[in-house]
């Protein structure tokens, strides 16, 4: 890709895109009878903020959640204990999808599997994380998410 491609972050729109996005994936949640639990029936205006500034790190945008929010070890610390099923991580990714409609977000084929590939690869860590695995890795960094094998086409 040349130093002209776009960040996934940016295509989104930065953060303004991502707020759009994960709050109407968050109000879906709180609607949800299979996720709704996982969060007590309502998410906080803090934990939606926090969430959006992780993915806007991970998508190539400002390093925040590292800086200010606690890293990678912070999130894990998140999930730890919570027990996520296998229906519930396919609900979350499946109402991730939904909410980037609902929001606006590009439809580009390109965008969507690049926002859709993080959300498989996360939410399948996320569960592993959220199990009584004695092999879950501590500490890392925030990953960067990247374009993969498609770019967004840009003529």
């Amino acid at each position: 890709m040349s130093d002209e491609t776009p960040t996934i972050y940016e295509w989104a729109g930065e953060r303004a895109g991502f707020e759009r996005s994960l709050d109407a994936f968050y109000d879906l949640v709180e609607d949800d009878g299979l996720l709704a639990p996982v969060f007590e029936g309502q998410v906080s205006e803090q934990h939606r903020r926090d969430v959006v500034t992780w993915w806007c790190e991970v998508m190539g945008g400002p390093a925040d959640y590292t800086e200010v929010l606690g890293g990678y070890e912070h999130m894990l610390s998140k999930h730890r204990g919570l027990h996520i099923t296998a229906e519930q991580r396919l609900r979350f990714v499946t109402l991730l999808s939904q909410a980037a409609d609902l929001a606006g977000l590009p439809d580009d084929p390109e965008f969507r599997a690049a926002i859709m590939g993080y959300a498989e690869w996360g939410t399948r860590l996320a569960a592993y994380n959220s199990s009584d695995a004695t092999d879950i890795v501590e500490h890392a960094p925030v990953p960067r998410w990247g374009w993969g094998v498609a770019p967004p086409y840009q003529p």
